[in-house]
């Protein structure tokens, strides 16, 4: 068996498709791809087609790149420019978020649009949402100008609510950001995200008293949300708060702007779930 052989079938099984279903995809008989899986050789022009199929490199047909399509994605974006990565990303999951509709007809005008044209362009003008709700899990998408974002959710085979929090523990957090004073804290203390900021300098740029400053952090500081600093200087210690990194809470607030924003229905969608969405 040759090595290209040898690729074809391992590629193959991992893709979990028979003989005959990959050579319909390429559009060959299941007679071709046994051939080759003996050690016979495609043609050149067949090579794109069988990387495309089974989601791997031509590389990695003749086994000079043994890596999934992932990994080749994973590779792609380790290798360019932090700014063109992260707009490449989400172009990438845009079509995923069109590839879960399921619906072929709506691919190439879908794609056309909003991929080509590419979604993150700062000309866009309008706000453009898709969601899918599905037995099968969640995702969500959002372009916006200048802003989007994406949310998916595979489904567990238990129900989402076994893997939340209890109720009051829930509350406790939404009521953090349901307080005006938090909430300013927290829009000031995210505009500094690399520095520790003095308790008196957030009292200054919020309009808080510092009393009011130092109790509310240490509520976000209880909650993950901040951590709390002390700071030596010539005048004695000081109070200094950082913004927690690993923080969810710029997500919460771009998910609760949609809320908010009581925006008209997503551009497009899939909503046939029905299992409990708790």
């Amino acid at each position: 068996m040759s090595d290209i052989g040898e690729q074809i079938k391992k590629y193959r099984i991992e893709k979990g498709i028979t003989q005959e279903k990959l050579g319909q995809l390429i559009g060959v008989t299941t007679q071709a791809v046994s051939r080759w899986e003996r050690g016979g050789m495609p043609d050149v022009d067949i090579l794109p087609l069988l990387s495309d199929a089974l989601g791997v490199s031509i590389d990695a047909l003749f086994g000079r790149e043994e890596q999934s399509f992932e990994m080749t994605i994973a590779r792609q974006l380790c290798q360019m420019p932090r700014e063109e990565a992260y707009r490449y990303a989400f172009n990438i999951c845009w079509a995923i978020e069109i590839g879960l509709v399921g619906d072929t007809t709506v691919l190439d005008d879908i794609m056309g649009k909003f991929v080509d044209e590419s979604v993150t362009s700062m000309n866009k003008k309008k706000d453009y949402f898709a969601k899918i709700i599905r037995d099968n899990g969640l995702s969500n998408a959002r372009i916006s100008p200048g802003f989007q974002n994406f949310f998916l959710m595979v489904e567990h085979n238990e129900s989402l609510r076994d893997h939340l929090s209890d109720i009051e523990s829930l509350r406790r957090v939404f009521e953090i950001f349901a307080d005006k004073k938090m909430l300013k804290i927290i829009f000031y203390i995210y505009t500094r995200p690399d520095i520790p900021i003095a308790a008196s300098l957030i009292a200054k740029s919020t309009g808080l008293s510092l009393e009011e400053v130092e109790k509310c952090m240490k509520v976000l500081c209880s909650n993950n949300i901040a951590i709390h600093k002390i700071v030596a200087t010539v005048d004695g210690e000081m109070n200094t708060y950082l913004v927690r990194p690993e923080s969810y809470a710029v997500p919460l607030l771009c998910y609760a702007d949609e809320i908010a924003g009581n925006y008209s229905q997503p551009f497009f969608g899939s909503f046939d779930r029905r299992k409990p969405l708790i």
